[in-house]
């Protein structure tokens, strides 16, 4: 049967690939040599499909429709920002799985937004980019929490035990990592915007570090906001992945705060 064979936490801000030059070297490079460390990590698993939890930033499904899930399930192709400096392209999409992850899902109360060709935007591709081998294939899932209303916490703990049951009931031989992307502060925006709180950062990472997924979803949206900003809200990408892989830990691998970037960077690998 096939299986998660590990998960990581990591950024998709579209300025590190869009705006490298604006960041300090010193810290660009951290963030760049965080990125190969997780794509060797995926290459030593000898993963071939990736799970990508992203976002949308009104980007994809504008005003007009909000899903609060969506799983694409056919064509993808991205990324749809083209000053991302990452060259549009046709993106290989794990089809049989995702359906059956989106089957599963509808069996279980999970009424997903479903999407038979999806262009993706910096949320899922950022992370592609940078961290994905060559010749693996990627199951897009977005979430709403890039902007209100936001999908509940709970329900995002729900949604990734639920793909982990989903993946463990697939019969093939898949070896799938599941990527949780965004964060951690920012503020989107809004005043406070090029704002970093890094001690906000840590401590989310130090969380991440316990597998303390329930404090994840404790916490309150006006906290987050208060002190992560509303760009921190992405957490809840983070604990999908958390909840796909059950009683994990995490290993930091970096952590940047990049003002240039307007966000904090954490890193972290997801061990069972």
């Amino acid at each position: 049967m096939a299986s998660i064979v590990g998960g990581f936490c990591l950024p998709h801000d579209p300025l590190i690939t869009g705006a490298t030059d604006a960041a300090d070297p010193q810290q660009a490079g951290v963030v760049l040599e965080a990125f190969g460390a997780v794509r060797k990590r995926i290459e030593s698993l000898r993963a071939d499909t990736a799970i990508v939890i992203g976002d949308d930033h009104f980007a994809m499904f504008g005003t007009g429709c909000q899903p609060s899930i969506l799983i694409g399930i056919g064509d993808l192709e991205g990324p749809i920002e083209p000053w991302l400096r990452i060259p549009r392209r046709a993106v290989a999409n794990h089809a049989p799985l995702a359906e059956h992850i989106m089957r599963f899902g509808f069996e279980r109360g999970f009424d997903w937004a479903v999407a038979k060709t999806l262009s993706l935007d910096h949320s899922t591709m950022v992370p592609a980019h940078l961290a994905l081998p060559h010749g693996v294939r990627m199951i897009p899932v977005y979430v709403a929490a890039g902007m209100t209303p936001l999908i509940r916490t709970q329900r995002c703990r729900e949604l990734g035990a639920m793909m982990g049951e989903a993946v463990a009931a697939w019969p093939g031989e898949e070896r799938v990592v599941i990527l949780g992307t965004g964060g951690i502060s920012h503020w989107v925006g809004m005043a406070e915007m090029g704002r970093v709180n890094a001690e906000f950062d840590r401590r989310i990472l130090a969380m991440v570090e316990r597998g303390d997924v329930e404090g994840l979803v404790a916490l309150g949206d006006e906290h987050v906001l208060e002190n992560g900003g509303n760009g921190a809200w992405e957490v809840r990408n983070w604990i999908v992945a958390m909840a796909a892989l059950p009683r994990c830990k995490g290993k930091v691998i970096a952590y940047e705060p990049v003002a240039p970037w307007i966000t904090g960077l954490g890193f972290a690998e997801l061990v069972a």
